[in-house]
């Protein structure tokens, strides 16, 4: 952690140290009030991924706007916003281990809990658990949809889990895990809406195979940032999962729009700035790989399209520039992150501003937590 803060509430944006996350609220807003636009009149439930932002205050936003929860990737992630007074947490990963069950099980004694499976071991222990600590845990089992990453692909398996889940007197078993992470980044709208069809296919083969032996699903929950209107629509989704809508990044920005699509916009930043000017065509900034992701690309400088990120090393960012005084030294930059959620996990704190003013810093409390 830095020796001192790179702002504080009442510092002008121009004096905000760097390199330093930042966060657009009037841009962050109307991304919260599309989605819920977007849902409204639905009978969509909205569960934001917090794998995507880690931080409590824009969690408890997301729920003051409509969302009943969020999602986490992490027990300890979940614990987190369990402690920040987040009540309804689906940690949509698997969770093996000893430890890991039982942490989790202590989160379900204090908030509803939900926890994806896709093995019978991993019911197994749930299930020896939460009736050890007459705890109730929710569970899904997570279908591979197309991802080829976890999740079960038949039938019959779904039907084997779903039976063993619904015998453990402390499991509570809630529905199917659908999620097609990869439709998220099909850049053509006809792309993503094929894979999406096929995902609802999929899903709506395992409820009828449960419901046909009296097992009732009660959600079918998925569903990103870059088709979520698919799921809205498919008849079939009746959660989704979205969580880059609120900053969006470079590599989302990559996506061809449908008309179905819903518009957000870049809310979260890297302010950087210019530290060497060595040649007329070079620039070098402060943001290297240690202040933004670029396992999806590298980021794309805000508003200067003459002037482009092309190189990272550690501390560096290399940008090729058309004039030898654009920007110059000491100049400040906006980077548009090519991956949002793994630039959060960057830094300790997202530094708030509306206008020119710094309206805020709020920790990002779940940094790290990868237990």
């Amino acid at each position: 952690m830095s020796p001192w803060k790179a702002a504080h509430p009442g510092d002008a944006f121009d004096d905000i140290d760097t390199p330093a996350l930042v966060l657009d609220l009037d841009a962050f807003e109307r991304n919260l009030a599309r989605m819920t636009q977007a849902l409204a009149g639905t009978k969509m439930r909205l569960r934001p991924h917090a794998k995507s932002h880690k931080c409590p205050e824009i969690a408890l936003r997301q729920i003051q706007q409509g969302a009943i929860g969020i999602c986490c990737q992490k027990v300890s992630e979940a614990a987190r916003f369990v402690e920040a007074g987040v009540q309804d947490v689906l940690i949509t990963n698997q969770i093996v281990g000893a430890k890991k069950v039982a942490h989790a099980v202590d989160l379900a004694a204090r908030a509803t809990i939900g926890v994806l499976v896709d093995h019978p071991n991993q019911v197994a222990a749930f299930a020896q658990e939460s009736e050890a600590r007459k705890t109730m845990i929710d569970v899904y089992i997570e279908v591979d949809v197309g991802m080829g990453r976890c999740g079960v692909g038949a039938v019959q398996e779904v039907v084997n889990l779903a039976q063993q889940i619904t015998a453990a007197p402390y499991l509570r078993f809630m529905g199917l895990q659908c999620y097609h992470g990869s439709a998220q980044h099909y850049r053509q709208p006809e792309q993503r809406q094929t894979a999406i069809k096929q995902t609802s296919d999929i899903a709506v083969t395992m409820r009828a195979a449960l419901e046909k032996l009296g097992i009732k699903v009660e959600r079918i929950t998925g569903a990103g940032t870059g088709s979520v209107a698919l799921e809205r629509d498919s008849g079939v989704f009746n959660e989704v999962q979205s969580g880059s809508y609120i900053f969006m990044d470079a590599d989302y920005a990559k996506n061809q729009q449908g008309p179905q699509d819903i518009q957000f916009e870049h809310a979260l930043f890297v302010k950087t700035a210019v530290l060497s000017r060595p040649t007329a065509d070079r620039a070098v900034v402060d943001a290297g790989l240690k202040a933004s992701s670029v396992d999806s690309g590298l980021p794309v400088v805000w508003n200067k399209p003459s002037v482009q990120y092309t190189k990272a090393s550690d501390e560096h960012g290399v940008l090729q520039t058309e004039q030898a005084n654009d920007p110059a030294l000491g100049d400040a930059l906006l980077l548009v992150p090519g991956h949002c959620d793994p630039t959060v996990n960057l830094y300790d704190e997202l530094i708030c501003y509306r206008g020119g003013k710094v309206e805020a810093v709020w920790p990002i409390a779940a940094r790290g937590a990868s237990l």
